[in-house]
């Protein structure tokens, strides 16, 4: 699809949701550890566990028919050997991914080569990196400077030698994204990198309006949901206490005379 047609990348955690991505057609679902903060509750994506999102990756993939589905490998599930980071991109595959996507640049390389080597897709993932951002010193933005472009520019080579077939590029710089798309022969996937990228990914809850706690600048909101939600949880709360839910169309009822007639019909009998 590089260079003929944009790619439409959403984040999906549970079947219902994965359902209606496939439904409209976007190509593929990240099922990405940000499931650690708007799903459960967690302060940052760090605290996630590979079980947990092979718990998200199963739902999803359930839900995909025509979707691929990428499972985001967790912090600590690839860092510390290469063979730990076989073993959990293994664990994703077997959930029901098409490929795993892991974070790190030129320093990743080998273990990109490594889970290639055994078979399983790999996205790559440079500029800001969640997981491992409280290591860094500087803004979240990437690619200001000539020397931080060049530095993005080796990563995205190394990891596309070493086998990536696409690259995700977060929060930097259009000018530094749109450069980087050209030179390398796989797709970008952007998120805060401009509209120079092969394709684009959002969170879906930040694209549906549903988590409020962080409003990145980059991310579009289509809707509103989480103050549709609010209204109409509070309008069944509302009809719960004042006792007009259920009515008599959400109610069903018995004919206890027919059944006693057709008990004493089987006594006599």
């Amino acid at each position: 699809m590089k260079g003929v047609e944009k790619i439409s990348v959403l984040t999906a955690y549970d079947y219902s949701t994965a359902t209606i991505c496939d439904r409209a057609g976007i190509d593929i679902l990240l099922v990405g550890d940000s499931a650690g903060m708007v799903m459960l509750g967690y302060p940052s994506t760090v605290p996630v566990t590979l079980e947990e999102m092979l718990v998200f990756c199963r739902a999803v993939s359930r839900g995909a028919e025509a979707a691929m589905v990428v499972g985001d490998m967790p912090f600590g599930s690839y860092q510390q050997s290469t063979s730990k980071a076989i073993d959990s991109a293994v664990q994703f595959v077997k959930a029901g991914c098409d490929a795993v996507k892991l974070e790190g640049g030129a320093e990743a390389a080998d273990r990109v080569r490594a889970i290639v080597d055994a078979g399983i897709p790999v996205m790559g993932h440079i500029g800001f990196r969640p997981q491992t951002s409280l290591l860094w010193e500087g803004s979240r933005l990437q690619g200001k400077t000539s020397d931080s472009f060049s530095r993005l520019l080796a990563d995205a080579r190394a990891l596309e030698k070493s086998g990536v077939f696409s690259l995700v590029m977060e929060m930097v710089t259009a000018e530094a994204a749109d450069k980087i798309s050209k030179s390398i022969s796989i797709p970008t996937i952007g998120i805060g990198s401009g509209p120079g990228c092969d394709g684009q990914v959002l969170v879906v809850h930040d694209a549906l309006g549903i988590y409020d706690k962080i409003k990145p600048r980059f991310a579009k909101r289509y809707a509103d949901l989480a103050e549709q939600m609010f209204k109409a949880i509070s309008t069944y709360r509302s009809e719960v206490k004042s006792g007009k839910f259920p009515d008599e169309s959400n109610t069903f009822h018995a004919d206890f005379s027919s059944r006693t007639k057709i008990a004493s019909k089987k006594r006599a009998e």
